[in-house]
């Protein structure tokens, strides 16, 4: 298991994808073990917008650390311009502060719209984390399509010495999907082998979903555009 004090540097990536499960889970952990925020991430492209969170001013894509735990998470959807500078900026981070694993939670839309207990896919750019999902008992992700921001971070980092492991959620696609973020926040723990409780995002599901609904929304048109220019189905399914 990667453990937080361990001597390999590990940066998770959070952003607004289906049922904002990578938003939720990423936001949960850096509250829980009370990161520190290190770093804001400019992309030019980016409509000026800012986020007010208990009095604190904050940009919306920020940065934090906490011994070799490092955080990057969007909390605004990117299309696909946006998301190559997204990426760009990913990968200058690793380089400055030696980043060695990458995990990325995101949602994956299922065909069972009453899952009542999601399954956790994972999907590795290099074979050095499939040991990972092993340990963890995670079934691999085997047929698909990726299209978006996940894409262009395989793409790009498929070349590089910094292997990424995906973890997927099955979710909801249009309602952010809080049952889903449980189970993938349970899974990261696992792999991170930290102890997190969830009690406290259990309590507040409801209100997270309304809090969450203009997110939501315009989550939910960043990814139909998305959809709409690939030539074959682009959803990722079982």
């Amino acid at each position: 298991m990667m453990k937080l004090n361990s001597g390999e540097k590990t940066l998770l990536v959070g952003f607004p994808s289906n049922g904002l499960v990578g938003t939720f889970s990423i936001s949960y952990l850096i509250h829980y073990l009370k990161m520190n925020k290190i770093d804001e991430i400019q992309i030019n492209d980016l409509p000026p917008t800012v986020f007010v969170e208990d009095g604190e001013i904050l940009a919306p894509i920020r940065a934090y650390g906490k011994n070799n735990l490092f955080v990057i998470i969007s909390d605004v959807p990117l299309d696909q311009f946006l998301a190559i500078e997204f990426v760009q900026s990913i990968h200058k981070f690793c380089k400055k502060h030696l980043i060695k694993k990458i995990i990325i939670v995101s949602g994956m839309e299922t065909i069972n719209k009453q899952v009542k207990t999601p399954k956790i896919y994972g999907l590795s750019t290099h074979l050095s984390m499939d040991e990972v999902l092993y340990k963890n008992q995670i079934p691999k992700f085997l047929d698909g399509s990726i299209f978006g921001t996940d894409a262009i971070i395989i793409s790009v980092f498929k070349k590089t010495k910094i292997p990424i492991l995906f973890l997927y959620a099955e979710c909801h696609p249009y309602f952010p999907d809080l049952t889903a973020s449980i189970a993938a926040i349970t899974t990261l723990a696992k792999v991170l082998d930290v102890k997190i409780d969830t009690t406290d995002i259990q309590k507040k599901i409801e209100h997270l979903r309304i809090q969450h609904r203009n997110l939501m929304e315009e989550t939910t048109r960043t990814l139909r555009q998305q959809q709409e220019k690939q030539t074959r189905n682009p959803q990722i399914y079982r």
